[in-house]
């Protein structure tokens, strides 16, 4: 994400950008968006520029822009639940005590919070929410931990009027948003989804950290809500999976993802399909959360607090309520334009 604001940070508004969703988002451009401050727990990160720390392993992604000093040094957050094991093998924690996030978030005027922890960080991700509230910022959760999804934590950015988009993000054409649409053509076209898989594999620190199995019960739920909401009929428990797979140290930050899904056609005839799909898993999903930023930055100037519905069924795999991905983008064209204003779209 950061070294996507470096590279798009003079896309005009109106052109068509390559790798880029929205070049103008609600008079919002690329360009706008400021890194104010970051936390991290690694010995390797912390007190360093954020330019530095992003190549710090073990990040293993792909380097596409040179990003120009920030001024900005990473601050050392609370650890909590957010190390697992296996990531704890590959990441030395900082000596540097913890930070007070509020008061950093607050000093440094930040607008919105990007939630990125490692999956299965419960504790962690509550403790961040918590910030952001005190801080009085809005918020994207990226991780398969339920905030916006879930009542008692909508009705706490309701009451300060602060927007939350989550949770779980989607990645741009990632394996959840292939898998759901081609549910969703099975569905229009009258085929029966009998039974259906995706299985992922990938060598970043994403994937070491969900070797660690109890700390993908959340990850598995979203994923496969994500995937059969998108059916008209629920599917056996035995007859699905979805989720992780494997961590293959060599793939680096490529994520393999395999689909398969099998149905019944006309007369019950047997009709199956198979995708097999290959990214980079990080800038796969940093895309999505530029333009999730700026939805929380419009939501703010208007004064609209809560989960954002529209915007988080486009961008996240575990919004407050789930439509088809046609029906999601149309809604966040609607929210762009504003209340009351018809979404301008442009003929084909």
């Amino acid at each position: 994400m950061i070294q996507g604001l470096a590279y798009y940070r003079d896309a005009q508004p109106g052109a068509s950008i390559p790798g880029l969703m929205s070049p103008d988002l609600g008079g919002y451009r690329v360009g706008d968006i400021e890194i104010a401050a970051a936390f991290d727990v690694s010995a390797a990160k912390v007190g360093r520029d954020v330019s530095e720390a992003i190549h710090a392993a073990p990040n293993n992604t792909h380097v596409f822009a040179k990003v120009a000093p920030l001024g900005v040094a990473v601050s050392r957050g609370p650890t909590l639940d957010g190390l697992g094991r296996h990531l704890a093998e590959l990441v030395d924690e900082s000596a540097t005590p913890p930070c007070d996030v509020a008061r950093v978030l607050r000093e440094s005027r930040s607008d919105v919070l990007v939630c990125y922890l490692p999956v299965g960080s419960q504790r962690a991700t509550e403790f961040y929410m918590q910030q952001a509230l005190m801080a009085r910022c809005g918020v994207v959760n990226c991780l398969p931990v339920f905030i916006a999804s879930r009542p008692e934590w909508r009705a706490q950015f309701e009451a300060r009027g602060l927007p939350i988009i989550g949770d779980d993000i989607k990645s741009q054409v990632g394996a959840t948003i292939v898998h759901r649409v081609l549910a969703n053509l099975f569905a229009e076209r009258g085929v029966k989804l009998d039974r259906t898989y995706q299985l992922n594999v990938g060598g970043n620190a994403d994937f070491r950290n969900m070797l660690e199995r109890e700390r993908l019960v959340s990850k598995k739920i979203s994923k496969t809500q994500s995937v059969l909401s998108q059916c008209p009929e629920p599917l056996a428990e035995g007859d699905v999976h979805v989720g992780p797979s494997d961590y293959v140290p060599w793939l680096t930050d490529r994520k393999l993802a395999f689909i398969r899904l099998e149905g019944s056609g006309f007369g019950g005839t047997p009709l199956s399909a198979e995708v097999k799909l290959e990214v980079w898993d990080s800038p796969n999903s940093a895309g999505v959360v530029i333009d999730a930023v700026r939805c929380v930055k419009l939501a703010m100037d208007r004064g609209q607090g809560g989960a954002l519905v529209g915007p988080s069924s486009c961008f996240m795999k575990s919004p407050p309520q789930q439509f088809t991905d046609a029906e999601a983008r149309e809604l966040v064209a609607q929210f762009v334009a504003g209340p009351g204003r018809s979404a301008v779209r442009k003929k084909a």
